[in-house]
């Protein structure tokens, strides 16, 4: 046979003939023992793969989301779990700092805190806790029944301190009986001289709540949420009601839902009283002490922080002129006696 012809004809043959096509699957197993292996090999995938979690992102991200929200939803996020907790106490400094300049501007100017009697420097605790220091002092400590005195081993007791601490008391006193206020529920009085045992339980409570924010930020400005919460809620019960014709700060809205105390920078009545009875509350509505108003530039001028440092000062002439008088009186004493031998 020609060659051309036997090529032709194996060309023939092969166009003929189906491609071949793999159809070899695996066997389906449908054993327990399989399933379980199946299962487990599943789980172990699933748990290999990262997921993205909020320490993901680097701790000053965190610190900016947490500033957004309010000291109080601070205080519940630290009850999710330990880890979160354990962030927000060892970044609590910061974050409150952020914070109370967000939100909390003005009235961390009108009531900053004492001054813990251990920052204070140890040569003048004596001159400090001397009894007849302590009574010069008692104005600002025995008057007052809604307001627990102060422990003397713990805050300074000059006069910026003592007032601090009075305020502070004052305010979340003052958020206590808000819903007395709103629903036109009386305040309890108290007859002068008398100290019943549920006043007592108040001013122990709120007491305490000062003592923590000595120790924690995060509790000051917990005071200072609560204080504004009772500025709005003043300023509008007192607005609804048509016959009070007062001055008072203008308050819209947006003001409001911003939950910030910027609105507290306008012009606006001076808080110059002190409100040394329960009965003073029904007319408070924005208490913001230690500031004035300047007509020339049209805005608030505040209590310096080098206030507390002056007081100091003069602590420290007052116990240097007792110490003097006492030197000229034993020095005069001796000098009597010394006339009455000759």
């Amino acid at each position: 046979m020609p060659k051309d012809l036997k090529s032709n004809a194996l060309d023939t043959l092969n166009d003929l003939e189906e491609p071949l096509i793999d159809t070899t699957a695996a066997i389906p197993l449908h054993s327990k023992r399989t399933e379980r292996r199946q299962k487990k090999r599943h789980l172990k995938e699933k748990s290999s793969k990262q997921h993205a979690t909020l320490w993901d992102l680097p701790s000053e991200l965190v610190t900016d989301i947490l500033k957004l929200l309010r000291p109080n939803d601070i205080f519940r996020l630290s009850r999710v779990n330990n880890p979160l907790r354990e962030f927000i106490l060892q970044e609590e400094a910061n974050l409150c700092r952020k914070i109370v300049a967000k939100r909390y501007a003005v009235l961390s100017q009108c009531f900053p805190l004492p001054v813990l009697l251990e920052n204070v420097e140890e040569g003048i605790h004596p001159a400090m806790l001397s009894d007849e220091r302590q009574a010069v002092m008692n104005i600002h400590k025995r008057p007052y029944q809604h307001i627990q005195a102060p422990d003397k081993h713990l805050i300074c007791t000059c006069l910026t301190c003592m007032l601090a601490w009075n305020n502070l008391n004052l305010v979340v006193d003052f958020s206590h009986w808000q819903r007395n206020l709103d629903e036109g529920e009386p305040i309890p009085m108290i007859a002068r001289g008398k100290s019943p045992a549920w006043n007592r339980k108040l001013t122990v409570a709120n007491a305490e709540v000062v003592q923590n924010a000595l120790q924690s930020k995060l509790w000051y400005a917990r005071i200072l949420e609560g204080h504004l919460k009772s500025t709005v809620g003043s300023i509008h019960r007192h607005g609804n009601n048509k016959g009070n014709k007062r001055r008072r700060f203008q308050m819209s809205a947006e003001d409001v839902n911003a939950e910030t105390d910027f609105f507290l920078e306008r012009s606006g009545p001076p808080s110059l009283d002190f409100p040394f009875h329960r009965d003073n509350y029904y007319m408070l509505e924005a208490y913001l002490p230690n500031r004035g108003w300047n007509a020339e530039i049209s805005e608030w001028r505040y209590m310096p922080a080098s206030q507390h440092d002056r007081d100091i000062e003069f602590v420290k002439s007052w116990a240097k002129r007792k110490l003097e008088a006492a030197a000229r009186k034993e020095t005069e004493q001796q000098a009597e006696k010394v006339e009455e031998r000759t």
